[in-house]
């Protein structure tokens, strides 16, 4: 079963949008294929187009493929690391000197 390729990119008024597609043949109509993902720890994803102009293969759920334009990408990155919760303090022991 071929999973269903997502493409998220920024509309021209600023929001983000997202397409799915169903075939492969879909997204080459617009992007061009420049090779295939060979080294994914996502073994799912090996063997997957990637596309010239967009990031990805990204795993997004079961059966779901992600593609991200290069600005969505930096923007959903940077909005991710500032949402991340700060480390927690680490304790350290304290060695008593006999």
């Amino acid at each position: 079963m071929e999973p269903t390729i997502r493409i998220v990119t920024r509309g021209s008024n600023g929001e983000i949008r997202s397409k799915d597609y169903t075939h492969t043949e879909s997204v080459l109509k617009m992007h061009t294929q420049i090779g295939i993902d060979d080294c994914s720890t996502d073994l799912a994803l090996r063997g997957m187009p990637v596309f010239r102009g967009l990031i990805g293969p990204m795993p997004e759920a079961k059966g779901i493929v992600r593609y991200e334009s290069p600005e969505v990408f930096e923007t959903l990155t940077k909005e991710w690391s500032a949402s991340a919760t700060p480390k927690s303090r680490r304790r350290r022991r304290r060695t008593t000197a006999e």
